[in-house]
């Protein structure tokens, strides 16, 4: 998945709100393989919030309703 900031920032709000729904889910699947012994590369639960970090960070920047996302 991972997008650069310039990336993210040349999305469409409806496609960034969808890129920040994919990375929620794909963190809860991470934490979940994590939980249940599954989970290999350990690292990618990092690079996973950080990737929605950058998604919410440009988000905020743009004034779209987060909270509506969830």
């Amino acid at each position: 998945m991972a997008t650069t900031a310039k990336e993210l920032r040349d999305l469409p709000d409806e496609e960034l709100a969808e890129h920040i729904t994919t990375a929620r889910k794909e963190i809860f699947g991470l934490r979940f393989q994590l939980a249940t012994g599954e989970l290999e590369n350990t690292a990618g639960i990092g690079a996973a919030k950080r990737e929605l970090a950058r998604a919410l960070t440009v988000a905020r920047e743009r004034g779209i309703d987060i909270e509506s996302i969830r």
